[in-house]
């Protein structure tokens, strides 16, 4: 239903980021075990990884990475952020569009918004800055997640502050503020926060995966960029 509303309001939608389909290149990036180029040297090295990822990019010629949604990932390995305190099953498999590129890249507001929540989630591997923006349409409430954002970026927010859609309110983190990443922005969509704040998972565990893809749905319905990558 959130789909079929955000299509017929497709010409109010602003670009998350700048993105030009005819003359900017998108690279679909691959995290998953099928990439054995991605050694477990390369992810547990937040340099190296960085390093990894602006060579794929600057050897494709191309603007953005992209992809990921429904993705069950290897990288997650890097982080206890993702495992079971019992030993249980491990959350791999991602909720949310990663979009790599330049620290310092700015993002959009897709839509107009109120700011829900914010958090500088800093635990290794997780979100760093994070900002959650609470969207409605047609009377459908839901949420948008900005994950791996710059630190300054939260400075002067407040809970319930308009953004209006085309707004510049974030930026592609660097790693010492974004969960020690290579730069990116994590993009999800939700139907419903369960009443967290300032955070909402952007991993689950494969087992339950059918059940948090109902709730985090397909944020290429936003984001309009999934069909120009290669």
């Amino acid at each position: 239903m959130l789909i079929d509303c955000i299509r017929k309001h497709q010409n109010d939608l602003h670009p998350v980021v700048s993105f030009d389909p005819l003359s900017d290149k998108l690279l679909l990036m691959d995290f998953t075990e099928a990439n054995t180029d991605l050694s477990e040297t390369i992810i547990s090295d937040t340099g190296l990884f960085s390093a990894y990822v602006t060579a794929q990019l600057q050897k494709a010629g191309a603007r953005y990475g992209i992809g990921g949604y429904a993705e069950h990932r290897t990288v997650y390995s890097r982080s206890r952020v993702f495992d079971d305190a019992s030993g249980g099953e491990p959350r791999r498999l991602h909720l949310g569009i990663d979009i790599w590129g330049d620290a310092g890249t700015v993002v959009y507001a897709p839509l107009d918004g109120i700011v829900h929540s914010f958090a500088f989630n800093d635990a290794y591997g997780d979100y760093g800055a994070t900002i959650i923006l609470e969207h409605r349409l047609d009377d459908i409430r839901f949420y948008s997640l900005y994950g791996h954002l710059s630190l300054n970026d939260l400075a002067g927010l407040s809970d319930g502050k308009n953004i209006a859609a085309g707004t510049a309110f974030a930026h592609f983190g660097l790693p010492g503020e974004n969960g020690h990443w290579p730069p990116h922005l994590h993009f999800q969509l939700m139907l419903s926060m369960e009443g967290r704040y300032g955070d909402y998972p952007g991993v689950c565990r494969y087992s339950e995966k059918k059940s948090w893809l109902m709730n985090c749905l397909d944020p290429d319905c936003l984001l309009q960029m999934m069909d120009y990558a290669r």
